[in-house]
């Protein structure tokens, strides 16, 4: 909120339930303006006037007094009682009316009694008010409301009615936007406590997320070794107890010697690529669209499979969780091409959204039914491991396919500003 808007609430207090029709234009203001008024009314009173000052004077302190008392002092919890409220009208006015029959100037401090009476209640009260003070200060100077009234009843009846809707309508209005300003602000309150909920909670999302994926992770690579490291080990004790059987002939000890060979390269490449997979590396140094790209690209060259890669939307840094769970989302998928779908054609998509972040990933494969697919306690990561990750921070999977149709898949996930990150 700006320094402009503060200093006007400070002046301005937004009216509550029981507030009165014309607290909109009180706050601070009612407190030293009846004094200022009273003190200008005086001094030109002393000033242009021939009554005796001490008369002038002691009129004056009366009503300072009883500005005092009734407003100044008034404990708040008793300051917008109505008894209260209609006791200083009264007194007010009645004070203010012998210092206008003393001097006519005193009719300066006479408009006072407009903010008085805009502070009774009902609203019809305080109108009724209104309509007594702007009587007063028109009829005084006049021989007094009995007299004017009596001599052009028309005239001033006209002249009071007129005053008191302009007055009063102005308190009205006022009130009215003092309302609608409480409204606002009560709004905008709501909506950054809303938002400071949603920041608490995507912050608690992202803490368990963390949490969660480090056992994930453990159990990927677990079952990652078991597919690939621990199956190669297993091929290589067997080409190596069948080369010993067969020493007595070069030809075959040869072929299974280089067999072992060529599966201790292979587990030497899947050992490697574990380590990799460990951390989200392609992020260390670039940007998702970047480092997808690199992954693409890179997986291309080994499988010879064409990737065609783009990204929609404007690119911004998401918070890293969101980040590697999309690369990780990409490389599963691109994983399970290379492993079920003989595809040629690979399409790459990421989608940057007012809200949300996307990634595409579709194969001209051979494609599969997906209520077929196997589950990770049948032995398999794939699918349900890609759902299990997109949960954790309440994103979406979805996955369509059928035989000889390809497949796709698209991740879906909160696009939460790396300001986020705790």
């Amino acid at each position: 909120m700006s320094s402009w808007i503060r200093w006007q609430e400070s002046l301005w207090p937004s009216p509550g339930d029981g507030d009165s029709l014309w607290r909109p234009w009180g706050g601070r203001v009612e407190r030293f303006l009846p004094y200022a008024l009273l003190a200008l009314s005086t001094v030109l009173v002393l000033l242009i006037s021939g009554h005796a000052p001490a008369v002038t004077l002691g009129l004056a302190g009366i009503a300072a007094v009883w500005l005092l008392v009734s407003v100044t002092l008034v404990p708040p919890r008793w300051a917008e009682h109505p008894v209260v409220i209609a006791v200083s009208f009264i007194g007010l006015v009645t004070i203010a009316a012998v210092l206008e029959a003393h001097d006519t100037v005193f009719l300066v401090f006479m408009i006072t009694g407009f903010f008085e009476a805009m502070r009774l209640r009902p609203a019809p009260l305080a109108l009724t008010g209104v309509f007594v003070v702007s009587a007063l200060i028109n009829t005084i100077p006049n021989g007094g409301p009995l007299s004017a009234f009596a001599d052009q009843p028309a005239l001033w009846t006209v002249v009071t009615l007129v005053q008191t809707a302009a007055v009063g309508g102005g308190g009205l209005v006022s009130a009215a936007m003092a309302r609608q300003h409480a409204e606002r602000k009560r709004v905008l309150d709501e909506l950054a406590a809303a938002q400071e909920e949603n920041a608490g909670l995507q912050r608690q999302l992202l803490s368990r997320a963390r949490e969660t994926g480090v056992l994930d992770e453990r159990q990927r690579l677990s079952q990652e070794i078991h597919d690939t490291l621990a199956q190669g080990f297993t091929g290589i004790i067997t080409q190596l107890e069948a080369a010993v059987v067969a020493k007595g002939d070069p030809a075959e000890w040869r072929r299974h010697v280089d067999t072992a060979q060529a599966l201790a390269r292979e587990n030497l490449t899947a050992a490697r690529r574990s380590v990799r997979a460990l951390g989200p590396q392609s992020l260390a140094a670039a940007t998702l669209p970047d480092a997808l790209d690199e992954v693409s690209r890179l997986w291309s060259g080994r499988t010879g499979v064409e990737v065609r890669f783009t990204t929609t939307g404007t690119a911004r840094a998401l918070h890293p969780e969101i980040e590697a769970t999309l690369l990780r989302i990409t490389q599963e998928a691109l994983t399970n091409v290379e492993k079920h779908a003989a595809a040629t054609i690979v399409g790459l998509t990421l989608s940057y959204m007012a809200d949300q972040v996307t990634v595409d990933v579709r194969d001209n494969g051979g494609g599969f039914d997906p209520g077929a697919a196997v589950s990770p306690a049948e032995g398999g990561f794939g699918v349900p491991g890609m759902r299990a990750r997109v949960a954790r921070l309440a994103g979406t999977l979805n996955l369509e396919s059928e035989p000889g149709g390809g497949t796709a898949v698209s991740a879906n996930l909160p696009a939460i500003a790396l300001e986020a990150r705790t």
